[in-house]
């Protein structure tokens, strides 16, 4: 008897596990890959996600000061309208042309009636805002999977730590072996579904906050854009 425990301590400290982060892969349950495979795929995506957002808001907030200094310089709107009219190359110039192109399709109809002037007002602020809310919506496209990301991941990892422990612990009680060298790969295993999830967690959450951020001052620059000039048409219009 004391010779078979004497066996069974040494065999348990004479096995070797890769307790590397791909040892840990190939060793894992399959449930364990899935939500390990699933949690790289979530942070590869999240960080692409995060990276696209900045350089377009980057590059978006480089056209709308491009745009103001032409708007604001004295020159005529109608021949900015014309240079950018095909290809609008950001939200603030899409805006202004939907409201020119309403504006040249009914202002020459509306001299000298101010209820149909007062019409043209209200259609020209309906499509700046419906262009506005158009523009907004494809920059918040995939907001929500880091939102997702952010909230779940850790979850997910949680649950693979779980059905991991309990493989794990199965399998100890299935070789009668509760030797560190036995317990600690099979632990480490479950941990690292956790340790993914908050890998993948983190990043999602910042930046997510950080993007929601800049998408709320773009927004509003946009809007304080479309108020100004519905302002300017509404004083062409009483000047006709």
């Amino acid at each position: 008897m004391e010779n078979q425990v004497v066996d069974t301590l040494a065999l348990g400290g004479s096995v070797s596990y890769d307790m590397t982060i791909w040892g840990l892969f190939l060793e894992a349950d399959i449930v364990v890959k899935l939500v390990l495979l699933l949690l790289m795929a979530a942070s590869f995506w999240t960080w692409a996600v995060i990276f696209e957002k900045i350089i377009r808001m980057r590059r978006l907030r480089g056209y709308a000061e491009r745009f103001e200094e032409a708007f604001w310089s004295g020159g005529s709107l109608d021949e900015l309208y014309e240079d950018i009219d095909r290809e609008p190359q950001d939200p603030m110039s899409s805006i202004f042309v939907s409201a020119m192109r309403e504006w040249h399709r009914s202002a020459d109809r509306v001299v000298g009636n101010a209820e149909t002037k007062a019409s043209l007002q209200q259609r020209i602020e309906r499509v700046m805002q419906i262009t506005l809310g158009r523009e907004m919506e494809r920059l918040e496209r995939h907001m929500i999977f880091l939102a997702s990301v952010g909230s779940s991941a850790p979850f997910v990892g949680l649950f693979g730590t779980v059905w991991g422990i309990m493989n794990s612990f199965t399998s100890i009680a299935a070789s009668e072996n509760t030797s560190l060298a036995v317990v600690a790969p099979g632990i480490a295993e479950a941990l690292f579904a956790t340790a993914l999830g908050l890998v993948a967690a983190i990043p999602a959450v910042i930046g997510f906050n950080k993007l929601s951020g800049d998408l709320g001052r773009y927004a509003g620059r946009l809007e304080a854009f479309a108020g100004e000039f519905g302002a300017i048409m509404s004083r062409q219009l009483d000047e006709r």
